[in-house]
This record gives structure tokens, sequence and C-alpha cells, in this order.
């Protein structure tokens, strides 16, 4: 098992992994999932303002991703990142989520982010709560029916780690 940058060539495994989140969970308020075309422009975006994207590796198969990304678009939150990981489903519950999440706290760290926050879809993913408390973030905050998808309103849960050292 490894963790590495991403790659132009993994867009297809990023793609795969996305997808059942997409179409059968609530983590993803996206309806339609991207393709692998998509996801190589995506992972582009990211990677070319240096901030990270990772993937975990097991037996030469991308099996997980976590990247950061600017929290919101104007020059004030330059300093502070929106973490993502996604497991596929069939490696859930075997330590990849945290691993690539610390791996991409330290990658942001070297990115030059002061703060990250994760925008948990769903108020009811206590495994990403769960997760990213693991990993050191806080709840900070509930938005309450701020989305919808399978008919059903969702909320999103705000939880934040700061990287600057005490």
């Amino acid at each position: 098992m490894s963790i590495r940058p991403a790659r132009a060539e993994d867009a297809s495994a990023l793609a795969a992994i996305y997808a059942p989140a997409v179409l059968s969970g609530t983590a993803s308020f996206e309806i339609d999932p991207p393709s692998p075309a998509e996801m190589a422009t995506r992972l582009m975006r990211v990677t070319s303002h240096g901030w990270p994207w990772l993937v975990h590796v097991t037996m030469g198969k991308v099996d997980g991703y976590a990247y950061v990304t600017q929290f919101r678009d104007r020059a004030a939150y330059r300093y502070c990142g929106e973490t993502s990981v996604y497991v596929a489903p069939d490696a859930q519950r075997t330590g990849i989520g945290q691993a690539l999440l610390g791996a991409a706290v330290g990658a942001a760290r070297r990115a030059g982010f002061r703060q990250l926050i994760a925008v948990i879809g769903d108020s009811g993913n206590t495994a990403s709560v769960a997760l990213h408390a693991s990993c050191g973030f806080e709840r900070v905050g509930l938005l309450s029916q701020v989305g919808e998808k399978f008919g059903r309103p969702l909320d999103i849960v705000m939880m934040q780690r700061s990287l600057i050292a005490p």
C-alpha cells in the first residue's frame, strides 16, 4: 500500500471511485457522476494551483483519493482549504480514508494552507464525521436542509482543523 500524488492516468479510477458516492450516496451532492475526462480536468485544476491531490494504491490499484482545494475563490480565503476524501466501496473501513486524510493534511500545510474545512454532506454520514474527528477536525457547525437528494432534504456538517502550530 502506498500514497502518492494523483496523475492524469488515474482519472478513470478516480471517476470509478466517486461514481457510487454520487449515484447511491449522500456524501456528495452531485447528481450525475463526472466522466473520467471531467475528473482529469478537476485534477489538473487542483494541482495547477499547487494544491494536493493524493491517491492510495493497493497492489497497483487506486482504491481511494483525497484532495484539498481553496475553500472559496476569493483571495481572502487563500490560506483556507477544503478537504475531500473518497474510498472505493470495497476498500472502505480499512484505514485507507484515515491514511489519505492524514497525508492530505500534511500536504495542505506544505502547500501553505493554515486552516482546513470539511464540508460533510448529510448529517447522518457518521463515518465521515468520525474520520475527520480522528484526524483532528472539530465540528463547528451544521447547515440544515441545504441540499436535496433522493427526495429528502440533506444537512451539511462543517468541521475545521487548524494547521497553525500552537
